[in-house]
C-alpha cells in the first residue's frame, strides 16, 4: 500500500516538475518572439532607391554604426572588430552586401527583424552588445533606409568571425533567458506633451545613437540598472567613465546654454573642456556629421532630463604634502599649457579650474588621460585640435596620483585626493 502511494505521489511530482518545466520555456519562448508575428510593413515611401540609400547613410552615420562594425585597417562595414565585454569578446558582423558572408541575401524585412527583434536572418539571437535594445525604437521607414544603404556598400567577403565568450554565455539558451529577463521590443511613441525637438532628441539619443550603451551602468548580466536615465557608467573593460549627462556635477546639460551643448557634439571642444576618450570617436565619427537641427534636438532632450542629486559625499582633506608634491609636478610638466591657476588657454588647452571634468567623484578619466594623454576629434569646426601627450612612462604612481589629487584641490577646485592604490586600479 505505501509503495503504491509512494509511486503515485512520485508520479504526482513528476508530471506537475514537468508542467513547471513546459510552461517556464513556453514563457521563455514566447518572450523571445513576442513582436514578430506582426511585423511592422515597409514603409510606402515614395523616395527612389536612391534618395533612400543616402537617407540611410545620414541614418548610419547618426548611429555610428561604423565604428563597431569596421574592424581597424579593414574595409568600411565588413565587420572582423572585437567588442570586449567582461563575459568574452563578440565580433561585430560583416554588413556589406556581399552574398556568402554578408547580407546581401538579406530582404528589408530580415534586417528589420534584426533592428527590431535582435534576431539574425538565420533564426539565430543576437548579443545585445549589437544594441537592439536601442534600435527596436527606430521606425521601419528609417530601418528600409538603412538596409538601402549598407545595399550600395561594395560587396566585401569576410566571413564572420566566431564569438569568443565563456560558457555559457556562449549558448542560445542563455542568451535567451537574459532576453526574457532584460528585453522587450518596441517602437518609439513621441510624447504629445513634448516639443518637437524634444521628442526628435528622444528618438536619436535612446534610439540610434544608443547613447546609454556608454553612459549608463549595468548589472553584472550588462543589463541597464540605473534608475536615472543616462546617469553615467564605467564602460566595461575600457576603464573610461562615462559621465552623467543627468547630474549638474559630471557632465549634465540643463545649466549650460543650448548652442554650449550643440558645439560640444558638433566639434568635440567648448570654451570649457574638450571631449577625449571614446566620446571623442563617438563625435568624430558620428555626430559631427550631423544636422544642425537634430543637433539642437538633442540637446534640447539631454538639457531637459531628470536631474539626479549632486554628490553628497563628505570630501576628504588633501594631505599638505601630497599637494606640495602634485603642485611640483604640475608645475614642471602642466603649467606651460593649463597656466599657473590652471585658467587654460581659450581654443588650445581646457581650463582645469571649474572644469567637472576634473572635480567628478570618479577620478578615473583624470588619471586615465594623465597616464595616456588626451586627443580632441578633428572636426571641420575644429580641424587642428590640440592635445596632451601621456605622462605614464614619465611619472610614478605617486607622482601621478599627487598631481591629480593636486589638480582636483586647486585653483578654487574641491575633490576625493586619488591615491597609489587608485593609481594602480585605472591603469
Amino acid at each position: 500500500m505505501n509503495v503504491r502511494r509512494l509511486h503515485r505521489d512520485y508520479g504526482l511530482g513528476l508530471g506537475i516538475g514537468t508542467l513547471l518545466v513546459v510552461a517556464l520555456a513556453g514563457s521563455i519562448w514566447w518572450l523571445n518572439v513576442r513582436g514578430e508575428f506582426q511585423p511592422i510593413a515597409p514603409d510606402p515611401t515614395s523616395l527612389t532607391s536612391t534618395r533612400l540609400a543616402e537617407r540611410g547613410t545620414y541614418l548610419a552615420l547618426a548611429g555610428n554604426c561604423a565604428g563597431c562594425h569596421t574592424a581597424r585597417g579593414g574595409a568600411p562595414y565588413a565587420g572582423g572588430e572585437g567588442i570586449a565585454t567582461p563575459f568574452g569578446t563578440v565580433y561585430a558582423g560583416n554588413l556589406t552586401p556581399d552574398g556568402a558572408t554578408g547580407i546581401g541575401t538579406w530582404s528589408e524585412d530580415d534586417f528589420w527583424r534584426a533592428l527590431h527583434n535582435g534576431r539574425s536572418k538565420n533564426g539565430r539571437l543576437l548579443y545585445p552588445v549589437f544594441p537592439y535594445p536601442n534600435t527596436t525604437r527606430i521606425t521601419r521607414a528609417d530601418s528600409d533606409a538603412l538596409h538601402a544603404f549598407l545595399q550600395t556598400r561594395a560587396p566585401v567577403q569576410r566571413p564572420n568571425r566566431a564569438h569568443e565568450l565563456q560558457f555559457p554565455y556562449d549558448t542560445q539558451l542563455a542568451l535567451a533567458l537574459w532576453r526574457a529577463m532584460y528585453f522587450r521590443p518596441g517602437v518609439f511613441e513621441p510624447h504629445a506633451d513634448q516639443s518637437r525637438d524634444w521628442n526628435r532628441g528622444a528618438y536619436l539619443v535612446r534610439g540610434l545613437g544608443h547613447c546609454d550603451a556608454c553612459h549608463g551602468s549595468r548589472n553584472a548580466l550588462g543589463a541597464s540598472n540605473s534608475a536615472l536615465e543616462l546617469g553615467g557608467g564605467v564602460i566595461p573593460l575600457q576603464n573610461w567613465y562615462a559621465p552623467s549627462l543627468a547630474r549638474a556635477d559630471e557632465a549634465g546639460g540643463a545649466e549650460r546654454p543650448l548652442a554650449q551643448v550643440v558645439q560640444l557634439l558638433q566639434t568635440g571642444t567648448t570654451a570649457q573642456g574638450s571631449v577625449l576618450g571614446p566620446m571623442a570617436e563617438v563625435v568624430w565619427r558620428s555626430t559631427q556629421h550631423l544636422h544642425a537641427d537634430d543637433l539642437r534636438s538633442m540637446a534640447t532632450f539631454l538639457q531637459a532630463l531628470p536631474q539626479g542629486p549632486t554628490s553628497s559625499r563628505t570630501v576628504e582633506i588633501a594631505d599638505p604634502a601630497t599637494l606640495s608634491a602634485g603642485r611640483r609636478v604640475y608645475d614642471d610638466h602642466c603649467a606651460s599649457c593649463h597656466g599657473d591657476q590652471g585658467q587654460g588657454a581659450r581654443g588650445a588647452y581646457p581650463p582645469l579650474a571649474g572644469n567637472r571634468s576634473v572635480t567628478m567623484d570618479v577620478s578615473t578619466n583624470v588619471v586615465r588621460v594623465i597616464v595616456e594623454g588626451g586627443f580632441a576629434p578633428a572636426t571641420a569646426g575644429n580641424p587642428r585640435p590640440y592635445g596632451m601627450p601621456p605622462f605614464g612612462s614619465a611619472l610614478t604612481r605617486a607622482e601621478i596620483a599627487a598631481v591629480a589629487t593636486y589638480i582636483r584641490n586647486d585653483f578654487g577646485n574641491r575633490a576625493r585626493p586619488v591615491s597609489e592604490v587608485d593609481v594602480i586600479l585605472l591603469r
